[in-house]
């Protein structure tokens, strides 16, 4: 079963969906964040839900919209919200669902901002943090991979662009700024590599797997390679392998 509910708190709204055997039964929850234009509705969140739920009943699994995301309703994106609304996510659902504990599986952004996450706050509010083709070199991607070189040209005169795949974001230069200072390869994460996990497509064509791969070996991170994976996992083979390992690392 699914069920949508918002977060209203400190003015914000977060948009969140639910999925779980029985909502009064969830001893455990996982929090996914989704990748860049994308929202709570997402797919590999759904497919992911099943396959863990029809394992482990006691398993919630909790979806919400990064701010400008799917339907939020905020029109600029600033990191700092970004933290703000996974802070709220957080609190949430150790309050009110009661979690004895509370996983992360990452993807894309969302993986990036995990990470940020984890050093800006010095903790990791995780048992367990999966991490799908996490978006370590996001500033280097934003620029040269994911918008067009007249989007850049237009950044730099001080003009909006829209940008995204599910939903056009709207960006500006100093959201760039943001993330070219926010880079979390610069982090050291050795302290909580043992409850870390990568698993990156060997064919990313967004985030390089090459810097991944080195970014996993300095720090220690257990790196799952996924043979002709691209970035978002279109094969199912590939997507049902990395669901299956990712399971295994909550379970073990």
């Amino acid at each position: 079963m699914h069920k949508y509910f918002d977060i209203n708190e400190s003015g914000y709204s977060i948009r969140c969906k639910l999925y779980c055997a029985d909502v009064h039964k969830i001893s455990k929850a996982v929090i996914f964040g989704h990748g860049f234009g994308g929202h709570k509705d997402n797919k590999a969140a759904e497919k992911f839900a099943a396959k863990l739920i029809s394992k482990h009943k006691e398993f919630g699994i909790i979806t919400f919209n990064w701010p400008c995301h799917g339907d939020d309703a905020r029109k600029n994106l600033h990191l700092s919200e970004c933290d703000t609304y996974l802070t709220l996510v957080l609190g949430y659902v150790s309050r009110e669902f009661h979690a004895e504990e509370i996983y992360g599986y990452g993807t894309s952004f969302g993986g990036y901002l995990f990470l940020k996450y984890i050093a800006e706050h010095g903790k990791n509010p995780f048992r367990r943090l999966a991490l799908r083709c996490p978006a370590i070199t996001i500033y280097d991607s934003m620029i040269n991979r994911i918008m067009s070189a007249d989007d850049y040209d237009k950044i730099l005169k001080g003009k909006p662009v829209l940008v995204g795949f599910d939903r056009k974001i709207r960006i500006e230069k100093p959201f760039l700024d943001e993330l070219q200072a926010a880079d979390v390869t610069k982090n050291d994460y050795i302290d909580y590599a043992d409850d870390l996990l990568i698993i990156h497509g060997t064919k990313d064509e967004v985030i390089p797997f090459e810097k991944s791969a080195e970014f996993a070996d300095q720090n220690v991170i257990e790196f799952v390679p996924m043979v002709n994976g691209d970035h978002r996992f279109t094969d199912p083979k590939i997507m049902d392998l990395a669901i299956h390992k990712i399971i295994e690392f909550f379970e073990s």
